[in-house]
């Protein structure tokens, strides 16, 4: 079955980029390549290990929310400064690409930036070329996490990918879907 924003895009939204944007051939048309999330846990390096029981949390709450298991990234390099060595583990991200991309969009728009404490709406400011990235302060905004499990809470990076698109085909893609972008007659006021 394909999943609601999926079929809102290519049904509606796409109609109305091709109209507003004069873009005649199909292959030309704009589309949602992958969704990225990422997750820092430089916090929760003490001294000279990762703690333990952070790294499961990280991992077990990427996984309830994208609904694939993350991958972990370790440094590249050692720096001192930051009581870092090369092989530790700092993070853990998650590709979602095809269906289960558009269904995690969907909860995103519908459920989760919805529960952010005093929402006033994203930034509308893209790469230049025409992907978007905002980061989320806690993980308890999607419903699929308890919060009362938790034993610290976290942020993560999401960057959502397009293929083929400029910042303003994108503005205008994400707000056809409902994305809850700071509108520029907003900004004034």
């Amino acid at each position: 079955m394909t999943p609601r924003l999926k079929k809102q895009y290519n049904e509606q939204v796409a109609t109305k980029l091709k109209q507003d944007f004069g873009i005649s051939n199909p292959m030309a048309m704009p589309t949602l390549d992958k969704i990225v999330i990422n997750v820092g846990m430089g916090k929760q390096l003490e001294g000279t290990k990762l703690n333990p029981k952070a790294r499961e949390q990280v991992i077990s709450d990427l996984e309830l929310i994208s609904g694939q298991k993350p991958i972990v990234k370790k440094a590249k390099k050692s720096v001192a400064n930051f009581k870092l060595r090369a092989g530790y583990e700092v993070g853990a991200m998650v590709t979602l690409r095809s269906d289960r991309m558009w269904e995690f969009l969907d909860r995103l728009i519908t459920v989760a930036i919805p529960r952010i404490k005093d929402f006033r709406g994203l930034k509308d400011k893209l790469d230049g070329r025409g992907n978007y990235s905002f980061g989320v302060n806690e993980q308890g905004i999607f419903p699929e996490v308890d919060m009362t499990r938790a034993q610290f809470t976290h942020g993560m990076n999401i960057n959502l990918i397009f293929k083929q698109s400029t910042d303003e085909i994108t503005r205008a893609a994400l707000l056809e879907m409902g994305f809850p972008l700071v509108r520029p007659e907003e900004k004034k006021n």
